[in-house]
This record gives C-alpha cells, structure tokens and sequence, in this order.
C-alpha cells in the first residue's frame, strides 16, 4: 500500500484552497491546512482529524513560515507537495487611485508569501530523504491577459511565472518538480463579483459566467498526482464561456 503523501495548502480556510484541501483529504492524502483564520482551519480539519493539521499563519510573515515548515517537520518528518495558493486582490481600481499601502498588502501576501512559502518548501524537500517533492503555484490568467484596474494583482501573479520558471530549473538536480495553475472564473469568495458584473475592456459592467471550484481541486490533485518524472509546467483550468479568449 502507498504511503499518504504529506500535503501542504496555504489560503486552505476558504475558496480554491479549502477545496483543494478537501480534494487532497479525499485523496487519502495527509494534508497541512494554513492560513489566518484559527476557526475556519479547525472546522475543515475536523473532517479528517487523524489526517489534517491545522496551522495558522500570516504567509507573509517570515517567522510564521518558518514556524510552518518547523511544525510540519515535527509532526510528519518530510513534505512532498505544496499548492502555493495563498493570494488577495482589490477592487477594479486605475493606478493613480491605489494607496501605497494596498499595493503593499497585495505584494505581501501574493508575491512575498508564495516567496516564503516556496523556499520554506524548496529547503524542507532539498535536505529529506528520499529527497524532492513538488511544487504547484497557484497563478492567474491575468498575467497572461490582465481585467481593467488590477495593477497590483496582475503584476504579483506575473512574477509567480517567473518564481514557476525559476523554481523548475533549480529544482532538477533536487528532484523539485513546478508547476502552475493559471485559474479564471472560479466560484469562490474572490470571484463572487463576477455574477453580478465587473468591468470590462469596452469599458460596459458585465457579469460573467463561472465555474464550480471543484474542477479547479480536481485539476490541482491530478497535477500532484503524477510522478517526479514527469510535471504539468503550466495549466489553464477557466469557465468555459468567460472572456478570456478576446478578452478585449
């Protein structure tokens, strides 16, 4: 019988990544559920008390993630794969009306937390043995084709392309495999907006069809599911009828 693999998801208390987190429970794997709210993460690992830890935590906070990977060497001794999922946006808004400190809060938790966690785990799967393991970066298609007034979520979650690219190549000789989700229109709390209108290209307010999230944890399983040898680089998992294809 294979041995349960030791799963980490950050952002896991809601949306994407409390569905991924399920999905991974479901899977018969062991899963670490972070994220900042103590509530929401006990109430999930209930479902599977003999196979989920709770641990909360800021990601982009340095000593909360050192914690992380201290807590989760301590209670499973290794850590085979992360969905680096934790992220925020804001509302549409055009650059000259965003205040430095939204920018900063932005930058903090996407492009710094995937940071901390990456290398958290990079390090944690680097030193064990059997080492590696693998790493799934939850990206955005508005790196590929940004909305109106998301200047500070589409550039963090370009940067997370260049942390895929980079992490991929470094992780050869360590048996790290990356990869990276690209996800559009998913039902969750940070796309809620999209059924009752968000701005477009042409500058008219639309809503825009979604997709259940569960496709996307299905989707983000599958690709943890392969073996080191082989790796999904990138993925577009979108609601089929979203603009994206011509979003302008």
């Amino acid at each position: 019988m294979t041995e349960p693999r030791i799963v980490l998801v950050t952002g896991a208390s809601k949306g994407i990544g409390r569905a991924c987190a399920r999905a991974f429970l479901n899977a018969g794997d062991k899963v670490v559920l972070a994220a900042r709210s103590a509530e929401e993460l006990a109430g999930l690992a209930a479902h599977a008390p003999d196979r989920a830890l709770a641990y909360p935590c800021d990601v982009s906070q340095p000593e909360q993630v050192d914690g992380l990977f201290e807590a989760i060497a301590k209670s499973f001794g290794r850590l085979d794969v992360v969905f680096n999922n934790a992220g925020i946006s804001l509302p549409a808004t055009e650059i000259a009306d965003i205040a430095w400190e939204d920018w900063r809060r932005v930058v903090a938790v996407n492009l710094d937390g995937a940071f901390l966690i990456a290398r958290g785990a990079f390090a944690m799967m680097r030193a064990q043995s059997p080492k590696g393991g693998r790493i799934i970066n939850n990206g955005s298609i508005s790196a590929q084709v940004p909305r109106v007034g998301s200047v500070p979520y589409t550039v963090t979650k370009t940067a997370i392309t260049g942390l895929t690219r980079t992490l991929s190549l470094d992780g050869r000789k360590h048996d790290i495999a990356c990869g990276q989700i690209d996800i559009g229109n998913a039902a969750s709390d940070m796309a809620r907006a999209m059924t009752e209108g968000v701005p477009q290209a042409d500058g008219s307010i639309r809503a825009e069809p979604v997709m259940d999230v569960t496709h996307v944890a299905n989707a983000v399983v599958s690709m943890a599911q392969l073996p080191l040898e082989a790796n999904v680089q990138f993925m577009t998992i979108m609601a089929t009828k979203m603009p994206f294809i011509g979003r302008g």
